[in-house]
């Protein structure tokens, strides 16, 4: 008895299956043919007002993207990176006319105010002039130096019993190599500065850009980049600080001490340690960019394969609401890439900021060494006028230095940038 009733359950699981398996097809078909007939219909609507319908939707979508991203914009935390904006509108606001500049909120927010280029190059050019005012001082006192001392010079000459005249043109030289050396050391100090700066911002702004990117679905590029962006950052510092700065300011000094000494002379090896600190950051540089581009473009590629995978998976294996989800995700994502988008342009903006305002300050003090050097070199051929030509080249050295650093770390944010853009374009 038990037997017959297992065959009939059998029989009976066999029907059902088989009645789903018949009736699945045709409800999939009449559910065809009801979607073709809307989409029919959608068309012949389209068709009918073109004008009217389209830019509607269009700006629906924006609306939407643009409401997700304020959103999220609020919900950010960016006190870390806004302080940097805060401290450098205190210190350099002044130099922008009327105080023409907006707060990191606005430069962030969707439809806020940005910064112009014209107020940008307005406030750099006045910073320019005040460097070369505050530093006529400077160009004052070295020409007045530089003139006396050649008086004294021709005084030895004159006269047969020169040692008054003599150790009083040494002390004229010694306080001027004192004054260049100075000057050389607070150019320095700034670049220093400068380039701390530069890397605490860095090191606050690349977590929060990583995390918009995961946001993106960039999970890939996040891991590959964090740890190497992070490691490349710190390794430039130490370098610029252990190498690149002392190799420059002993070649300085060495060229000073060769224009003292007729006897002895190292500007030889003046040469050769001011070529090493220059080839050295032309390595880091390359190495930087090189590693950072090649690994941002491999996750990034990764991460937009996976993405359109899973959406196409999402959409098309999920019932019901695989496609409405994998939508959903797509606005999201958008509002995310505009979020990130914004944050990273005000970072750049921020970077390129820190590096300008103390490279003025060092290409000020450059050209005042330059300038001191060309008036004077018609009055004899001084030592002098080589020292003050060797400090003003030295300077632009270390001009150059702040400047590479400067670009290495645009050129990171702008990876990042471009790392999350391109996967999503390859989505």
């Amino acid at each position: 008895m038990r037997r017959h009733w297992t065959i009939r359950f059998a029989v009976l699981q066999a029907l059902l299956l088989l009645g789903l398996l018949t009736i699945l097809p045709i409800a999939a078909f009449a559910d065809s043919q009801t979607i073709s007939q809307n989409n029919t219909a959608a068309i012949v609507e389209r068709a009918a007002a073109p004008e009217a319908d389209e830019p509607s939707s269009n700006d629906n979508a924006a609306s939407v993207n643009t409401n997700l991203a304020g959103d999220q914009v609020k919900e950010i935390n960016t006190e870390d990176v806004e302080k940097y904006w805060n401290k450098l509108m205190s210190e350099y606001g002044g130099f922008f006319p009327d105080n023409n500049v907006p707060s990191f909120a606005e430069m962030i927010m969707p439809g806020g105010e940005g910064l112009k280029l014209t107020t940008v190059l307005a406030g750099l050019l006045k910073y320019v002039l005040h460097e070369i005012l505050y530093n006529g001082k400077l160009l004052v006192t070295i020409v007045i130096l530089t003139v006396f001392s050649m008086m004294l010079e021709t005084m030895q000459t004159a006269f047969e019993r020169n040692a008054v005249s003599k150790v009083a043109y040494s002390i004229t030289y010694m306080v001027m190599i004192v004054l260049a050396v100075n000057s050389f050391n607070v150019a320095i100090g700034y670049a220093k500065d400068a380039i701390t700066g530069m890397i605490q911002f860095m090191l606050a702004m690349v977590p929060l850009l990583l995390t918009l990117l995961a946001t993106m679905g960039s999970v890939v590029t996040v891991s590959v980049l964090h740890p190497l962006i992070i490691f490349m950052i710190n390794a430039v510092g130490t370098v610029i600080y252990t190498f690149v700065f002392p190799l420059l300011f002993f070649s300085a000094v060495l060229h000073i001490a060769s224009a003292v000494s007729d006897k002895f002379k190292v500007t030889q090896l003046a040469n050769v340690l001011r070529n090493f600190s220059v080839g050295l950051l032309g390595v880091m540089l390359t190495v930087f960019l090189g590693v950072i581009s090649v690994q941002g473009a491999t996750g990034s590629v990764t991460d937009g394969v996976t993405m359109r995978t899973a959406k196409f998976i999402t959409g098309n294996f999920v019932p019901v609401i695989g496609r409405t989800f994998s939508d959903a995700a797509d606005t999201v994502m958008s509002a995310s890439l505009l979020v990130k988008n914004a944050i990273g342009l005000a970072g750049v903006v921020i970077i390129l900021f820190l590096c300008a305002f103390p490279a003025l300050k060092i290409i000020t003090l450059a050209l005042i060494y330059n300038v001191s050097a060309a008036i004077m070199q018609p009055l004899g051929d001084s030592p002098i006028v080589s020292c003050l030509q060797t400090i003003g080249k030295t300077l632009i050295y270390v001009f150059a230095a702040l400047a590479a650093v400067g670009l290495m770390f645009f050129l990171a944010i702008t990876i990042i940038l471009t790392a999350g853009n391109a996967a999503i374009m390859i989505r």
